[in-house]
């Protein structure tokens, strides 16, 4: 068996004969097992599913969470820079000895008779379940990474299930009608256990399921909801398990999803957890989520890769006064880019496009393509996001910014670098 983690990641990318494997026969039976279903989590577990916003939920729960004093696990996917992302203890990243310990207790069981195949997701989702297994825990949060119904992570029982946004996102395996689509993410949800819907705007499908399943359901607008309170503040109100009406006020601008943000809040308070209202305050101005909406320096880096995120970050995004907003962008083959650069192409001045290797990878003249046929103005094609960020951090001016979006693979690229600032003022 491998010994450190970066063979282990190596190893397990070769282990079954296609990345992506929909179904939960082979996930559950090594769960079995490795004797992950035999008791809970953690006293509490929250899966969250959803096209975008699982991400920024979850961060503001975990966040919260742990400035109430609770142990905290988190499970996300995928990463930006290490692996060892996916997968946190208390807000640290496991260690690569927890994982690796983990991955070999996976492949003894996987190995038993019958063999049974893996996927890279599948193996690393059963990882994290083990550390949280073998972890003492009072929170356990899941972020579903395609789908839901027959996503990996959903071999675990949550006792709340949350659906944040629905939208056209991996066509190639949840098709493109928005009713199936929910039917799908409401896969997560559970009978009698609460269905958090964390949009006004959900298709039909994700209600009729969460009724079905006779789940008390808790809708963004109606059980929860925010509402401004002055400048960069805002407030929230919820309810209780047990209906009591609950509110707090004064609560900080996170640079997130409100909408997020409320749901995180009417989640938590699900739990049982009291929240309150300094504590709250605090973990949401210091709540950090790296690749949404990170400003370093003149840039700001957004993983948005599909045109329901690219909207969220063209509303939050503005062409400086005096300056230019150029776009870094570099996207996957099966993304809608017409619609993510369509999105952005309202605040976007000025474009670089950088291609991304792989077989899904698409090239930098393909995005030009795209972006011209809109009336965009490319400067530059480069083969990779580092060369496009050195490029362009020859061309910047003082009064510019950079937004540099299209996939985690982009911005992943680009975190592991020092990005160029502004090395000239502006020109008239």
């Amino acid at each position: 068996m491998p010994n450190d983690l970066a063979s282990w990641l190596a190893y397990l990318e070769r282990l079954h004969p296609v990345g992506i494997d929909m179904g939960l026969e082979r996930v559950r039976e090594v769960a079995m097992r490795i004797g992950l279903l035999d008791s809970p989590l953690a006293p509490k577990v929250i899966t969250v599913a959803g096209t975008n916003g699982k991400g920024s939920t979850l961060a503001m729960m975990a966040a919260v969470a742990g400035a109430h004093g609770q142990r905290v696990g988190t499970y996300t996917s995928p990463h930006l820079v290490r692996y060892n992302e996916r997968v946190t203890l208390n807000g640290e990243p496991a260690s690569d000895d927890l994982l690796v310990a983990g991955f070999q207790a996976i492949e003894h069981a996987r190995l038993e008779a019958p063999e049974i195949s893996l996927t890279y997701f599948e193996a690393g989702t059963l990882c994290a379940l083990w550390c949280f297994a073998n972890a003492e825990l009072d929170l356990v949060l899941l972020e579903v990474g395609l789908g839901g119904r027959l996503d990996a992570v959903n071999i675990i029982d949550a006792d709340i299930g949350i659906v944040t946004t629905i939208a056209q996102d991996h066509a190639n395996f949840l098709g493109t009608d928005l009713e199936q689509i929910g039917r799908e993410k409401a896969g997560i949800l559970r009978p009698c256990h609460p269905a958090l819907l964390g949009s006004e705007t959900l298709p039909s499908s994700v209600e009729d399921i969460a009724k079905a399943l006779n789940a008390p359901l808790f809708a963004l607008g109606q059980a929860f909801r925010h509402a401004p309170q002055g400048e960069g503040y805002w407030q929230w109100h919820g309810h209780r398990a047990d209906g009591q009406a609950v509110t707090l006020t004064q609560l900080p601008d996170p640079g997130l999803p409100l909408d997020n943000a409320a749901t995180a809040l009417q989640a938590l308070t699900l739990t049982g957890l009291c929240l309150d209202v300094a504590t709250t305050q605090s973990a949401l101005a210091s709540v950090t989520l790296p690749g949404r909406m990170q400003w370093l320096g003149q840039w700001c880096l957004d993983v948005g890769h599909n045109p329901h995120a690219a909207a969220f970050v063209a509303s939050r995004i503005h062409k400086p006064a005096q300056g230019r907003l150029w776009c870094l962008i570099g996207m996957f083959d099966d993304k809608d880019a017409d619609a993510v650069i369509a999105n952005l192409a309202s605040r976007v001045t000025d474009w670089v496009c950088v291609s991304l290797s792989g077989s899904r990878g698409r090239s930098a003249t393909s995005l030009k393509a795209v972006i011209e046929h809109q009336g965009g103005r490319v400067h530059h094609c480069a083969d990779t996001p580092k060369e496009g960020a050195d490029w362009l951090g020859r061309q910047l001016a003082a009064c510019d910014v950079v937004l540099a979006t299209g996939s985690f693979f982009t911005v992943g690229a680009l975190l592991e670098i020092t990005l160029p600032q502004a090395s000239r003022e502006a020109t008239a």
